[in-house]
């Protein structure tokens, strides 16, 4: 049973966050700083002269949001193409032309070790991410690739996003793919320490808005709508991490195409299909029904580049309303795509994790999926 009180006690946090998660997404700042100086002493210089046909990103599990930050953030200013591949084997027009990002934060994925593997024998150039010494960096070796160490100790790989992904924007950078103010690190840095120190256990749950959004979630069944050039990343990570972190099984789309399917909800059983045939004298708890009412959560783009989906999201808030659904809010305003989805995904990775703290649950730990054993990627 969710319990309100634990997530204000600070020592029962600690008890049940056993692998310290709080404290490592707390650390996500950190982490962006750290990987910068790592990138650069790793040789990011050697990509300068690559100017790549196409790259292909190779990342899973805890790793997947890394491409799909880089296919989010380059695809209306990149001149290469990027496509994802979580598993092997590569797309067929892969060659000596192409460059091959693998990712994994313990080095030891089984579907990035073959794809780097594979990428050497069609001759692609290779950049991989992940812990040093590790068999990800022995395969880079082996492929004449270049290795990026990722030393953050305590963080998971969902809880190390903001490491991993750093060195691969700015390989992107360096090889033509996407425009990167020097500045934007350090800004991307402080915009994640002050999301975490907004979000701080400390912080009591009446102002906490990653707390905030956990008890809302808890007490309904949430539909997440994201807005806004990388409102699909924002969503699909923070589906992931309310999942696999939070264990609550989320619905998600992204504005415009999505807007249909969710206003369609607010017809439905969990919100009475809007007949208004409340019964006055029902029991709250033997008549209680069977599921919790529906919530929208809105992550809303501010920006200009936002303000095409705005009029459509307002839409869908006053038919969430007439519905008698209510509404989580969650806005980001920054002139930086990068930082408005640092903001987002900052804010719902905490509230995924003090979703599982508050059921006394360790957001690191999932008995069920220590059964997967070796068949989960890293």
């Amino acid at each position: 049973m969710f319990d309100e009180a634990r997530l204000d006690d600070v020592q029962a946090l600690e008890l049940v966050d056993t692998r310290g998660s709080l404290k490592a997404l707390a650390s996500a700042g950190a982490h962006v700083r750290t990987m910068v100086r790592s990138t650069r002493e790793a040789g990011l210089e050697r990509l300068a002269d690559l100017r790549p046909r196409g790259i292909v990103v190779a990342a899973a599990g805890g790793s997947a949001a890394v491409a799909d930050i880089l296919e989010g953030a380059t695809r209306m200013s990149g001149a290469i193409p990027v496509q994802t591949c979580p598993a092997g084997p590569l797309p067929g027009w892969v060659g000596a032309l192409d460059l091959v990002i693998a990712v994994s934060q313990s080095g030891r994925a089984a579907g990035a070790l073959s794809l780097v593997a594979e990428a050497a024998r069609r001759g692609a150039s290779v950049l991989t991410v992940g812990a040093p010494d590790s068999p990800l960096a022995d395969v880079s070796a082996q492929a004449r690739g270049l290795h990026v160490p990722v030393s953050v100790s305590g963080a998971s790989s969902r809880t190390s996003l903001w490491a991993q992904v750093t060195p691969v924007l700015m390989a992107a950078e360096a090889v033509g793919l996407m425009p990167v103010r020097p500045e934007i690190w350090e800004a991307l840095a402080d915009a994640l320490d002050e999301r975490a120190q907004e979000a701080r256990p400390a912080s009591e749950s009446f102002v906490n808005p990653a707390k905030i959004l956990a008890i809302e979630i808890v007490e309904s069944t949430p539909i997440l709508l994201g807005s806004g050039p990388l409102g699909g990343v924002a969503v699909r990570r923070a589906s992931a991490m309310l999942g696999r972190t939070g264990r609550v099984p989320v619905a998600f789309g992204t504005l415009p195409d999505a807007a249909s399917q969710i206003v369609a909800c607010f017809d439905g059983p969990l919100t009475g299909g809007g007949r208004g045939d409340e019964d006055i004298f029902a029991d709250p708890f033997l008549d209680a029904p069977p599921r919790p009412p529906l919530r929208l959560i809105l992550l809303r783009d501010l920006s200009p580049e936002g303000a095409a989906s705005r009029p459509l999201s307002d839409r869908v808030m006053a038919a969430a309303e007439d519905a008698g659904v209510r509404v989580s809010l969650l806005d980001a305003e920054s002139p930086e795509p990068l930082l408005r989805l640092a903001r987002h995904v900052a804010l719902t990775d905490f509230a995924a994790t003090y979703l599982a703290l508050g059921h006394g649950l360790d957001p690191a730990d999932s008995p069920h999926t220590r059964l997967l054993g070796d068949q989960r990627p890293a």
